[in-house]
């Protein structure tokens, strides 16, 4: 038996230099034991089930079969019976994976949760085919988990462009509106993860794509909640993530006002979900502020870096690094505003 496809992940030398420092370290302290066919007892357990599912030619209707009709429907129902009861593995298997990953990350156990991933996409491949929109969205989900799981962007942007050239050539039809939600989540999540590698990547001609996909991202996104009708859909990137990672595109392209609107927006959806003193609006003030000084708008780049210090000082205290750190952008910040009474 050959090895599948998705076994061989190995990193290409090309696009290991794209890797921040921290993450080719974390790489090579604790590389993901890919499963295969020899090495992995739940692939060889669900491959070989794959395989007795399907039904031997001997088992089929043969009108020059010596057996009477009634023993050869009996055989027939027997077989039918058999490969039904083979995919029921795969599919529970499947479906335990699934459950164990959402507890791996609630328990901050980010390697077994990746390996889950990759077992999802192999239970995938058996179940549906390599071609199925199913496969598609095991594949967009693993490159999901390379990004904000394991830190990792040259996986996670070969597992999102193949899910998305699965997603291009599947010539399938939906059967149901929850099929029709399913894909656009995938869609979502394949266009923010494609994105995010490459703002990372922060050079021409990376990122204006970036700004393209996390666009893709949007409208996707935005067509999934008027399918919900107001109601919650459930997806794994945030609206909150999106609209930052759309922010930072547009400061990475040199749109500044666009990049505020981002960020606005961003900390008004934080602060409808978590209030107006949580730590997740000192970065987001602190990026503001950024922006208002690019725009040579000192004043308003001071007045959202003390907003980011009062809640740093209200939540770790006056002396921690949080507080410290703010208080050391404030301090810059009045430096630059050239004004003689922040002297």
């Amino acid at each position: 038996l050959k090895r599948p496809a998705e076994a061989e992940q190995r990193v290409p030398r090309r696009l290991v230099p794209c890797l921040l420092p921290s993450a080719r370290k974390k790489m090579r302290a604790s590389p993901i034991r890919i499963p295969t066919v020899t090495s992995d007892t739940d692939w060889d357990f669900c491959f070989h089930l794959s395989q007795q599912s399907k039904v031997p030619e001997h088992q089929g209707t043969d009108e020059s079969s010596p057996t009477s009709g009634s023993e050869e429907s009996e055989e027939d129902t027997k077989a039918k019976e058999k490969v039904i009861d083979h995919m029921s593995h795969p599919r529970e298997k499947l479906a335990q994976s699934q459950k164990k990953i959402a507890q791996l990350i609630k328990g901050k156990k980010n390697i077994e949760a990746n390996k889950e991933l990759i077992r999802c996409v192999i239970l995938s491949r058996i179940i549906f085919g390599e071609e199925h929109w199913k496969c598609a969205q095991a594949l967009a989900t693993l490159a999901y988990g390379y990004l904000t799981l394991r830190g990792l962007p040259a996986q996670a942007k070969k597992h999102a462009e193949s899910a998305k050239n699965v997603l291009l050539t599947w010539k399938g039809t939906t059967t149901s509106d929850k099929e029709e939600k399913q894909i656009l989540e995938t869609l979502v999540m394949l266009y923010y993860t494609l994105g995010v590698v490459c703002l990372l990547q922060n050079q021409y001609p990376f990122l204006p794509k970036a700004y393209f996909n996390l666009q893709k991202s949007e409208r996707n996104m935005k067509e999934l909640r008027e399918s919900y009708k107001g109601g919650t859909c459930g997806l794994q990137v945030s609206e909150k993530d999106l609209t930052v990672a759309l922010g930072r595109a547009s400061l990475a392209n040199c749109r500044l006002n666009l990049a505020l609107v981002y960020f606005e927006k961003a900390v008004d959806n934080v602060i409808a979900s978590k209030g107006d003193s949580t730590s997740d609006l000192v970065s987001l003030y602190q990026e503001i502020a950024q922006i208002e000084q690019l725009r040579r708008n000192h004043e308003q780049a001071i007045q959202y870096l003390h907003q980011a210090h009062s809640i740093c000082v209200s939540l770790y205290t006056e002396v921690s690094p949080q507080a410290a750190e703010a208080s050391a952008l404030l301090a810059k910040a009045y430096a630059m505003s050239g004004e003689v009474q922040h002297k």
